[in-house]
């Protein structure tokens, strides 16, 4: 019976939970260039709730005084770092809630943060690369903050990093069933994508007998998986949209301001006279200075963009 209140990811499903401790060191060892063996070393305390779509850490755990922050994602994360100083402080908080140990006059001793994405999107990323916290403040400012945290972004698609894919088993096994799931989805829905990829997993493959019995939640979780990603895509192509139409709008203001008619700017945009005629009327309201930002909002508010 399929809980279907289950919000895991495969990804969680594999490497994030209590039951599957041998394939999270596994995991780890691999990432860490570490050669632990003993998985009840692992001491799980994953955030479990959702505080927003595609915003919770799929898997923290302690090892050796580190504690490892792990998020899987199919789409790009440049705002990770962002996400992470989140969990951080959520799963600090939930250590050191006490009021009267954070003005201890003892020193608390943190275990090592340790912030990894794995990455299997489809658009192209590094093999391996460092996302800062700074990245995301002005250029001219970033030599004054006080607060730094960099993620490890790791891509996982099949065919990247392979020595990681060697040293760690069940990876290797997620990445060629994801891959195959894509493939398969070119002649098939993702439901019946998922199912004949189990089904052409080789039998050696470890995490095969964990999916064929838990066929249906795997299936579960792709379909949401897929749903959240195409989502994801959804929204970038209406971001790429809006910046031509901002772009559209800025050039329109410009031409507005040296005097030049519905008919001169229609040609030297190459657009419909009608289209810019509609955006034309719209800034009149706001010359002679025909503020960009002003005349797009109004336009965005009547929906006369489309």
């Amino acid at each position: 019976m399929v809980n279907r209140e289950h919000k895991d990811r495969l990804f969680k499903m594999i490497f994030g939970r209590p039951e599957h401790r041998e394939w999270t060191l596994s995991l780890y060892n691999a990432v860490n260039g570490t050669n632990y063996d003993d998985p009840s070393l692992i001491e799980f305390n994953t955030m479990e709730d959702v505080l927003f779509m595609g915003m919770k850490n799929d898997a923290s755990f302690i090892l050796d005084a580190r504690l490892s922050i792990w998020e899987h994602q199919s789409s790009p994360a440049p705002n990770a770092p962002l996400r992470f100083v989140m969990y951080l402080g959520r799963l600090w908080s939930q250590q050191y809630i006490g009021i009267k140990t954070l003005y201890s006059r003892k020193q608390i001793e943190l275990p090592i943060p340790k912030c990894v994405v794995f990455y299997n999107g489809t658009v192209d990323e590094d093999e391996e690369r460092i996302l800062r916290l700074s990245d995301a403040l002005q250029d001219n400012k970033r030599v004054e903050s006080d607060v730094e945290l960099k993620v490890h972004l790791i891509n996982v698609n099949r065919g990247y990093n392979r020595k990681l894919m060697e040293a760690c088993r069940p990876m290797y096994e997620y990445s060629w069933l994801i891959d195959r799931i894509r493939e398969n989805c070119k002649s098939m829905g993702i439901e019946a994508a998922s199912m004949k990829a189990i089904e052409e997993m080789p039998g050696d493959f470890r995490i095969k007998d964990f999916l064929e019995k838990n066929k249906e939640e795997v299936q579960m979780r792709m379909l949401t998986e897929y749903n959240e990603e195409e989502t994801w895509r959804i929204i970038a192509a209406e971001e790429r949209e809006e910046g031509r139409d901002r772009l559209l709008v800025e050039l329109i203001c410009k031409k507005l301001r040296k005097g030049k008619d519905v008919e001169q700017i229609a040609d030297e945009v190459e657009e419909e006279v009608a289209r810019i005629k509609k955006i034309c009327d719209v800034a009149q309201a706001f010359g002679p200075e025909y503020d960009t930002e002003k005349v797009f909002t109004s336009l965005q508010k009547d929906h006369l963009l489309v």
